[in-house]
């Protein structure tokens, strides 16, 4: 079976709860809070199944607790090939609407630069009003887009089909 490791960087604690329900959804999972739990890059390579979670920021950045690991991922290049991979994120696509959930885009480009198959967990974006995202990949989101500013009412259901999605997908 699948080794899975939920990393999450989550400021307002929304991203953060969706990566408790996955927990709970792929049941041996570990779950990794990037603010109080992780140490360094080779806490990757002891799982097969990467879900990675961060909310979006200023100009569609990753999470704070990401600034640091994703610098070290660019410069150390650790080889993630043989990893699934796949993104979850916050973000507001009302208020910034401008830059809804790019932090996966930008997550993903580098997950993908070193070696990880990232082509799991793409979303629709079918029900979402936002003006830009580059989280977009080829009318799909590059992962699960959570708004619970203006659709909370969606977020569990979202949850809870996209691990589905992630178990038909990798077969897990």
């Amino acid at each position: 079976m699948a080794k899975i490791g939920i990393f999450v960087g989550s400021s307002g604690g929304v991203t953060l709860g969706a990566a408790e329900k996955l927990k709970e959804l792929f049941e041996d999972a570990s779950l990794i809070n990037m603010e109080e739990d992780y140490e360094d890059l080779e806490q990757f390579e002891e799982f097969d199944v990467l879900l990675i979670g961060s909310s979006t920021w200023g100009q569609g950045d990753p999470q704070r607790d990401w600034i640091d690991p994703l610098y070290e991922m660019e410069n150390e290049k650790p080889d993630l090939s043989g990893k699934y991979v796949a993104f979850f994120g916050a973000g507001d696509q009302v208020t910034h609407g401008e830059h809804f959930v790019s932090a996966l885009a930008k997550m993903k480009d580098v997950f993908t630069k070193l070696g990880a198959d990232t082509e799991y967990g793409y979303t629709s974006t079918k029900g979402y009003e936002y003006k830009f995202s580059l989280a977009q990949r080829d009318g799909k989101f590059c992962g699960l887009a959570i708004d619970n500013i203006n659709q909370e009412d969606l977020t569990n259901e979202r949850v809870l089909n996209w691990a589905k999605q992630l178990k038909k997908e990798m077969g897990i």
